[in-house]
Protein backbone atom coordinates (compact mmCIF):
# COMPACT_ATOMS: atom_id res chain seq x y z
CA UNK A 1 0.00 0.00 0.00
CA UNK A 2 1.46 3.54 -0.81
CA UNK A 3 0.09 7.04 -0.74
CA UNK A 4 -0.89 8.97 -3.84
CA UNK A 5 -1.44 12.80 -4.33
CA UNK A 6 -4.33 13.48 -6.77
CA UNK A 7 -5.98 16.17 -8.22
CA UNK A 8 -9.29 15.74 -10.32
CA UNK A 9 -12.85 17.22 -10.91
CA UNK A 10 -15.97 16.05 -9.44
CA UNK A 11 -18.92 16.04 -11.75
CA UNK A 12 -20.14 19.69 -10.53
CA UNK A 13 -17.10 21.18 -12.13
CA UNK A 14 -14.91 21.52 -8.91
CA UNK A 15 -11.23 20.81 -8.81
CA UNK A 16 -10.48 18.76 -5.42
CA UNK A 17 -7.17 17.97 -4.45
CA UNK A 18 -6.19 15.01 -1.65
CA UNK A 19 -4.50 11.98 -1.02
CA UNK A 20 -5.60 8.32 -1.21
CA UNK A 21 -4.23 5.00 -0.26
CA UNK A 22 -3.53 2.49 -2.47
CA UNK A 23 -2.13 -0.98 -3.64
CA UNK A 24 -0.99 0.59 -7.05
CA UNK A 25 -1.12 4.01 -9.17
CA UNK A 26 -4.01 2.09 -11.57
CA UNK A 27 -5.97 1.24 -8.51
CA UNK A 28 -5.85 4.36 -6.96
CA UNK A 29 -7.44 6.30 -10.67
CA UNK A 30 -10.39 3.48 -10.27
CA UNK A 31 -10.75 4.22 -6.91
CA UNK A 32 -11.26 7.53 -7.43
CA UNK A 33 -13.14 7.32 -11.20
CA UNK A 34 -15.70 4.97 -8.88
CA UNK A 35 -16.42 8.37 -6.58
CA UNK A 36 -17.28 10.46 -9.79
CA UNK A 37 -14.29 12.36 -10.27
CA UNK A 38 -11.66 12.70 -13.26
CA UNK A 39 -8.07 12.47 -12.48
CA UNK A 40 -6.38 15.23 -14.09
CA UNK A 41 -3.01 14.03 -12.05
CA UNK A 42 -1.95 11.51 -9.73
CA UNK A 43 1.40 10.99 -8.32
CA UNK A 44 3.26 9.65 -5.08
CA UNK A 45 4.43 13.02 -2.93
CA UNK A 46 7.75 13.62 -2.12
CA UNK A 47 8.25 12.36 1.84
CA UNK A 48 9.53 15.44 2.81
CA UNK A 49 7.12 17.56 0.76
CA UNK A 50 4.31 15.74 2.04
CA UNK A 51 4.98 16.49 5.39
CA UNK A 52 5.32 19.90 4.90
CA UNK A 53 8.74 20.45 4.50
CA UNK A 54 10.86 22.19 1.79
CA UNK A 55 12.58 19.81 -0.92
CA UNK A 56 16.47 20.05 0.35
CA UNK A 57 15.56 20.80 3.60
CA UNK A 58 17.54 18.86 6.34
CA UNK A 59 14.99 16.50 8.62
CA UNK A 60 14.43 17.51 12.25
CA UNK A 61 15.53 14.36 14.78
CA UNK A 62 13.40 11.73 15.28
CA UNK A 63 11.72 12.21 18.35
CA UNK A 64 11.24 9.08 21.17
CA UNK A 65 8.02 9.22 21.55
CA UNK A 66 7.11 9.04 17.59
CA UNK A 67 9.00 5.80 17.21
CA UNK A 68 7.67 4.04 20.84
CA UNK A 69 4.10 5.25 19.24
CA UNK A 70 4.71 3.72 15.94
CA UNK A 71 6.03 0.25 17.29
CA UNK A 72 3.52 0.05 20.05
CA UNK A 73 0.61 0.44 16.82
CA UNK A 74 2.72 -2.02 14.88
CA UNK A 75 2.79 -4.61 18.17
CA UNK A 76 -1.19 -4.14 18.45
CA UNK A 77 -1.75 -4.98 15.29
CA UNK A 78 0.54 -8.36 15.47
CA UNK A 79 -0.78 -9.34 19.01
CA UNK A 80 -4.74 -8.47 17.16
CA UNK A 81 -3.59 -11.34 14.71
CA UNK A 82 -2.56 -9.04 11.16
CA UNK A 83 0.08 -10.36 9.05
CA UNK A 84 3.97 -9.23 9.86
CA UNK A 85 3.93 -7.76 6.02
CA UNK A 86 0.58 -6.47 5.67
CA UNK A 87 0.88 -4.87 9.65
CA UNK A 88 4.30 -3.32 8.69
CA UNK A 89 2.90 -1.86 5.02
CA UNK A 90 0.36 -0.41 7.09
CA UNK A 91 2.25 1.05 9.42
CA UNK A 92 4.15 2.87 6.14
CA UNK A 93 1.18 3.95 4.86
CA UNK A 94 0.18 6.18 8.04
CA UNK A 95 3.53 7.03 9.41
CA UNK A 96 3.52 10.65 10.10
CA UNK A 97 7.55 11.40 10.40
CA UNK A 98 9.75 11.30 7.20
CA UNK A 99 12.00 8.38 9.28
CA UNK A 100 9.37 6.56 10.14
CA UNK A 101 8.18 6.64 6.74
CA UNK A 102 11.18 5.80 5.11
CA UNK A 103 12.19 3.19 7.77
CA UNK A 104 8.70 1.30 7.36
CA UNK A 105 8.96 1.17 3.24
CA UNK A 106 12.11 -0.35 3.77
CA UNK A 107 11.40 -3.16 6.43
CA UNK A 108 8.24 -3.76 3.94
CA UNK A 109 10.77 -4.24 0.90
CA UNK A 110 13.08 -5.93 2.95
CA UNK A 111 10.05 -8.53 4.66
CA UNK A 112 9.14 -9.00 0.50
CA UNK A 113 12.91 -9.78 0.07
CA UNK A 114 12.42 -12.90 2.28
CA UNK A 115 14.36 -11.24 5.25
CA UNK A 116 13.53 -11.72 8.71
CA UNK A 117 11.73 -9.10 10.64
CA UNK A 118 14.89 -8.23 12.76
CA UNK A 119 16.91 -8.18 9.88
CA UNK A 120 14.58 -5.45 8.61
CA UNK A 121 14.49 -3.70 11.90
CA UNK A 122 18.57 -3.82 12.03
CA UNK A 123 18.46 -2.72 8.40
CA UNK A 124 16.28 0.81 8.90
CA UNK A 125 18.75 2.43 11.06
CA UNK A 126 16.24 3.94 13.28
CA UNK A 127 17.51 4.93 16.80
CA UNK A 128 16.58 2.11 18.92
CA UNK A 129 17.88 1.00 22.74
CA UNK A 130 19.75 -2.26 21.75
CA UNK A 131 17.59 -4.33 23.79
CA UNK A 132 14.78 -4.19 21.04
CA UNK A 133 16.59 -6.23 18.69
CA UNK A 134 17.35 -8.98 21.16
CA UNK A 135 13.98 -9.00 22.08
CA UNK A 136 12.35 -9.33 18.36
CA UNK A 137 14.80 -12.10 17.69
CA UNK A 138 13.64 -14.30 20.49
CA UNK A 139 10.08 -13.42 19.65
CA UNK A 140 10.73 -14.51 16.28
CA UNK A 141 12.47 -17.70 17.15
CA UNK A 142 9.44 -18.51 19.48
CA UNK A 143 6.39 -17.08 17.64
CA UNK A 144 5.80 -14.83 19.92
CA UNK A 145 6.83 -11.31 17.97
CA UNK A 146 3.44 -9.46 19.16
CA UNK A 147 4.38 -10.01 22.91
CA UNK A 148 8.10 -9.74 22.35
CA UNK A 149 7.62 -6.12 20.15
CA UNK A 150 5.43 -4.61 23.13
CA UNK A 151 7.18 -6.65 25.92
CA UNK A 152 10.41 -3.96 24.20
CA UNK A 153 7.53 -1.15 23.52
CA UNK A 154 6.96 -1.65 27.52
CA UNK A 155 10.60 -1.12 28.52
CA UNK A 156 10.91 2.45 25.89
CA UNK A 157 7.54 4.06 27.38
CA UNK A 158 9.52 3.16 30.96
CA UNK A 159 12.60 5.19 29.69
CA UNK A 160 10.71 7.67 27.89
CA UNK A 161 8.78 8.36 31.16
CA UNK A 162 11.69 8.39 33.29
CA UNK A 163 13.35 11.01 30.80
CA UNK A 164 10.50 13.38 30.73
CA UNK A 165 10.36 13.19 34.68
CA UNK A 166 13.43 14.42 34.80
CA UNK A 167 13.39 17.08 32.30
CA UNK A 168 10.28 18.18 34.06
CA UNK A 169 11.89 17.92 37.45
CA UNK A 170 15.06 20.07 36.05
CA UNK A 171 13.17 22.90 34.29
CA UNK A 172 12.60 25.16 37.25
CA UNK A 173 15.73 24.12 39.03
CA UNK A 174 17.35 25.17 35.96
CA UNK A 175 15.93 28.37 35.75
CA UNK A 176 16.74 29.51 39.32
CA UNK A 177 20.50 28.35 38.45
CA UNK A 178 20.24 30.49 34.92
CA UNK A 179 18.58 33.45 36.59
CA UNK A 180 21.23 32.94 39.59
CA UNK A 181 23.84 33.55 37.45
CA UNK A 182 22.24 36.27 35.35
CA UNK A 183 22.27 37.92 38.61
CA UNK A 184 25.91 37.92 39.43
CA UNK A 185 27.26 38.54 35.88
CA UNK A 186 24.85 41.71 36.17
CA UNK A 187 26.43 42.63 39.65
CA UNK A 188 30.00 41.61 38.52
CA UNK A 189 29.79 43.57 35.59
CA UNK A 190 27.58 47.00 36.54
CA UNK A 191 27.52 47.15 40.31
CA UNK A 192 31.43 45.83 41.34
CA UNK A 193 32.98 48.10 38.83
CA UNK A 194 31.47 51.05 40.81
CA UNK A 195 33.58 50.40 43.37
CA UNK A 196 36.96 49.96 41.69
CA UNK A 197 39.00 53.14 42.93
CA UNK A 198 38.60 51.54 46.50
CA UNK A 199 41.33 48.46 45.48
CA UNK A 200 43.81 51.77 45.38
CA UNK A 201 43.30 51.15 49.10
CA UNK A 202 44.09 47.65 48.71
CA UNK A 203 46.46 47.05 51.64
CA UNK A 204 43.47 48.70 54.13
CA UNK A 205 41.15 46.66 52.30
CA UNK A 206 39.29 43.45 54.06
CA UNK A 207 40.12 40.10 52.24
CA UNK A 208 36.68 39.51 51.26
CA UNK A 209 36.50 42.59 49.65
CA UNK A 210 39.78 42.86 47.85
CA UNK A 211 38.88 39.60 46.02
CA UNK A 212 35.58 40.73 44.97
CA UNK A 213 36.81 43.81 43.57
CA UNK A 214 39.27 42.02 41.88
CA UNK A 215 37.58 39.33 40.77
CA UNK A 216 34.99 41.95 39.16
CA UNK A 217 37.12 43.76 37.71
CA UNK A 218 39.13 41.03 35.71
CA UNK A 219 35.65 39.57 34.57
CA UNK A 220 34.93 42.71 33.22
CA UNK A 221 38.32 43.08 31.57
CA UNK A 222 39.07 39.61 30.48
CA UNK A 223 35.58 38.05 29.90
CA UNK A 224 36.33 36.76 26.42
CA UNK A 225 38.39 34.38 28.57
CA UNK A 226 35.44 33.13 30.38
CA UNK A 227 33.65 32.72 26.78
CA UNK A 228 36.10 31.18 25.56
CA UNK A 229 36.48 28.71 28.93
CA UNK A 230 33.29 27.82 28.50
CA UNK A 231 32.95 26.94 24.94
CA UNK A 232 35.77 24.59 25.80
CA UNK A 233 34.30 23.24 28.59
CA UNK A 234 30.75 22.89 26.72
CA UNK A 235 32.81 20.74 23.20
CA UNK A 236 34.52 18.83 25.55
CA UNK A 237 31.97 18.07 27.76
CA UNK A 238 29.66 17.00 24.55
CA UNK A 239 32.58 14.86 22.65
CA UNK A 240 32.49 12.82 26.00
CA UNK A 241 29.00 12.41 25.80
CA UNK A 242 29.44 11.06 22.43
CA UNK A 243 32.04 8.76 23.13
CA UNK A 244 30.61 5.36 24.87
CA UNK A 245 33.36 4.04 26.60
CA UNK A 246 33.55 7.57 28.51
CA UNK A 247 29.85 6.96 28.92
CA UNK A 248 29.97 3.87 30.25
CA UNK A 249 32.67 5.04 33.01
CA UNK A 250 30.68 7.77 33.64
CA UNK A 251 27.65 5.18 34.53
CA UNK A 252 30.15 3.46 37.01
CA UNK A 253 30.84 6.36 38.48
CA UNK A 254 27.40 7.35 38.78
CA UNK A 255 26.52 3.65 41.16
CA UNK A 256 29.19 4.86 43.54
CA UNK A 257 27.49 8.69 44.83
CA UNK A 258 24.86 8.29 47.86
CA UNK A 259 21.73 8.92 46.29
CA UNK A 260 22.29 8.36 42.73
CA UNK A 261 24.09 5.34 42.63
CA UNK A 262 20.93 3.35 44.23
CA UNK A 263 18.60 4.54 41.49
CA UNK A 264 21.25 3.95 38.80
CA UNK A 265 21.43 0.27 40.06
CA UNK A 266 17.42 -0.20 40.34
CA UNK A 267 16.96 1.03 36.77
CA UNK A 268 19.94 -1.37 35.40
CA UNK A 269 18.46 -3.97 37.58
CA UNK A 270 14.99 -2.96 36.02
CA UNK A 271 16.36 -3.14 32.68
CA UNK A 272 18.03 -6.54 32.84
CA UNK A 273 15.21 -8.37 34.62
CA UNK A 274 13.11 -7.25 32.33
CA UNK A 275 14.73 -8.08 29.26
CA UNK A 276 15.85 -11.96 30.64
CA UNK A 277 12.35 -12.37 31.84
CA UNK A 278 11.12 -11.39 28.36
CA UNK A 279 13.59 -13.61 26.51
CA UNK A 280 12.55 -16.88 28.48
CA UNK A 281 9.66 -16.60 28.65
CA UNK A 282 10.07 -16.75 24.81
CA UNK A 283 11.59 -20.14 25.02
CA UNK A 284 15.12 -18.77 24.89
CA UNK A 285 17.40 -21.14 26.89
CA UNK A 286 19.19 -19.45 30.56
CA UNK A 287 22.80 -19.58 29.34
CA UNK A 288 21.59 -17.48 25.90
CA UNK A 289 19.46 -15.63 27.32
CA UNK A 290 22.02 -13.86 30.08
CA UNK A 291 24.27 -13.48 27.36
CA UNK A 292 21.83 -11.36 25.68
CA UNK A 293 20.05 -9.78 28.77
CA UNK A 294 23.78 -8.18 29.08
CA UNK A 295 23.46 -5.69 26.59
CA UNK A 296 21.20 -4.07 28.49
CA UNK A 297 23.20 -3.19 30.92
CA UNK A 298 25.59 -0.14 30.49
CA UNK A 299 27.91 -0.35 33.43
CA UNK A 300 31.10 -2.09 32.69
CA UNK A 301 32.05 -3.35 35.89
CA UNK A 302 28.41 -4.87 36.16
CA UNK A 303 28.43 -6.42 32.69
CA UNK A 304 31.91 -7.71 33.89
CA UNK A 305 29.92 -9.62 36.83
CA UNK A 306 27.36 -10.48 34.55
CA UNK A 307 29.75 -12.73 32.62
CA UNK A 308 31.14 -14.52 35.54
CA UNK A 309 27.41 -14.77 36.82
CA UNK A 310 26.71 -16.66 33.16
CA UNK A 311 30.22 -18.93 33.18
CA UNK A 312 29.04 -19.73 36.69
CA UNK A 313 25.82 -21.00 35.72
CA UNK A 314 27.14 -22.82 32.87
CA UNK A 315 29.39 -24.89 35.32
CA UNK A 316 26.12 -25.61 37.08
CA UNK A 317 25.82 -22.94 39.80
CA UNK A 318 22.18 -21.78 40.78
CA UNK A 319 20.93 -18.34 39.38
CA UNK A 320 20.56 -17.01 42.38
CA UNK A 321 24.00 -17.90 43.61
CA UNK A 322 25.59 -16.72 41.36
CA UNK A 323 24.00 -13.64 41.26
CA UNK A 324 24.51 -13.24 45.06
CA UNK A 325 28.39 -14.13 45.02
CA UNK A 326 28.36 -11.49 42.52
CA UNK A 327 26.46 -8.70 44.22
CA UNK A 328 24.48 -7.63 41.64
CA UNK A 329 21.14 -7.68 42.64
CA UNK A 330 19.30 -6.41 45.76
CA UNK A 331 18.51 -8.77 48.99
CA UNK A 332 14.49 -8.67 47.14
CA UNK A 333 16.52 -9.72 43.63
CA UNK A 334 17.89 -12.90 44.96
CA UNK A 335 15.00 -13.95 47.03
CA UNK A 336 12.76 -13.57 43.84
CA UNK A 337 15.15 -14.95 41.64
CA UNK A 338 15.67 -18.17 43.92
CA UNK A 339 11.78 -18.42 44.36
CA UNK A 340 11.35 -18.32 40.46
CA UNK A 341 14.00 -21.07 40.18
CA UNK A 342 12.39 -23.25 42.43
CA UNK A 343 8.81 -22.64 41.31
CA UNK A 344 9.18 -22.91 38.13
CA UNK A 345 8.42 -19.41 37.00
CA UNK A 346 11.26 -17.39 37.17
CA UNK A 347 10.15 -15.26 34.38
CA UNK A 348 7.39 -13.99 36.30
CA UNK A 349 9.49 -13.31 38.90
CA UNK A 350 11.98 -11.73 37.16
CA UNK A 351 8.92 -9.48 35.75
CA UNK A 352 7.98 -8.74 39.74
CA UNK A 353 11.58 -7.91 40.12
CA UNK A 354 11.54 -5.18 37.01
CA UNK A 355 8.47 -3.81 38.47
CA UNK A 356 9.41 -3.63 41.68
CA UNK A 357 13.20 -1.92 40.59
CA UNK A 358 10.93 0.57 38.04
CA UNK A 359 8.63 1.97 41.50
CA UNK A 360 11.56 2.34 43.41
CA UNK A 361 13.64 3.71 41.20
CA UNK A 362 11.10 6.38 40.35
CA UNK A 363 11.06 7.28 44.05
CA UNK A 364 14.73 7.99 44.58
CA UNK A 365 14.66 9.96 40.89
CA UNK A 366 12.28 12.13 43.19
CA UNK A 367 13.60 12.11 45.95
CA UNK A 368 16.55 13.36 44.46
CA UNK A 369 15.51 15.91 42.36
CA UNK A 370 13.52 17.08 45.11
CA UNK A 371 16.60 18.13 46.77
CA UNK A 372 18.00 19.87 43.56
CA UNK A 373 15.61 23.17 44.30
CA UNK A 374 16.76 24.09 47.87
CA UNK A 375 20.21 23.06 46.84
CA UNK A 376 20.54 25.50 43.66
CA UNK A 377 18.29 28.29 46.07
CA UNK A 378 21.52 27.89 48.68
CA UNK A 379 24.30 27.93 46.17
CA UNK A 380 23.08 31.01 43.97
CA UNK A 381 21.93 32.60 47.28
CA UNK A 382 25.64 32.39 48.68
CA UNK A 383 26.98 33.53 46.05
CA UNK A 384 25.16 36.75 45.57
CA UNK A 385 25.68 36.96 49.57
CA UNK A 386 28.96 36.71 49.40
CA UNK A 387 29.43 39.24 46.69
CA UNK A 388 27.26 41.57 48.49
CA UNK A 389 29.39 41.19 51.80
CA UNK A 390 32.65 41.84 50.27
CA UNK A 391 31.03 45.08 48.47
CA UNK A 392 29.68 46.42 52.04
CA UNK A 393 32.91 45.45 53.83
CA UNK A 394 34.85 47.27 50.94
CA UNK A 395 32.82 50.42 51.41
CA UNK A 396 32.97 50.59 55.61
CA UNK A 397 36.63 50.15 55.53
CA UNK A 398 36.94 53.22 53.02
CA UNK A 399 34.87 54.99 55.44
CA UNK A 400 37.08 54.18 58.32
CA UNK A 401 39.71 55.62 56.60
CA UNK A 402 38.16 58.73 55.61
CA UNK A 403 37.39 59.28 59.41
Amino acid sequence: MARYRFKAFSADGHLQEGEIVAGSEREAARTLERRGLSVVSLAQPDPAAARGAPPGLRRRRLRTGDLVIALHELATLLASGVGLAEAVASQAASAHDPRLLEAFEGMSKALRRGLSFSEALEGSRLPLPPYVPILVRSGEKSGRLGSALQDAVGQMEYDQQVRTEIRQALTYPAVLVAAGLGAVLMMFTFVVPRFASLLDRADDLPWLGWAVLTTGMAAREYWWVLVLCLALAGGWLARQLGNAATRASWYEWLERLPVIGVWRVEAETASWSRVLGTLLRNRVSLLDALDLARASVHSPGRRTRLDEVARNVRAGAALATSLEEQATLTPTGYNLIRVGERSGELPTMLNSLARLCQDAGRARMKQFLALLEPLAILLIGSAIGVIMIGIILAITSANDIVV
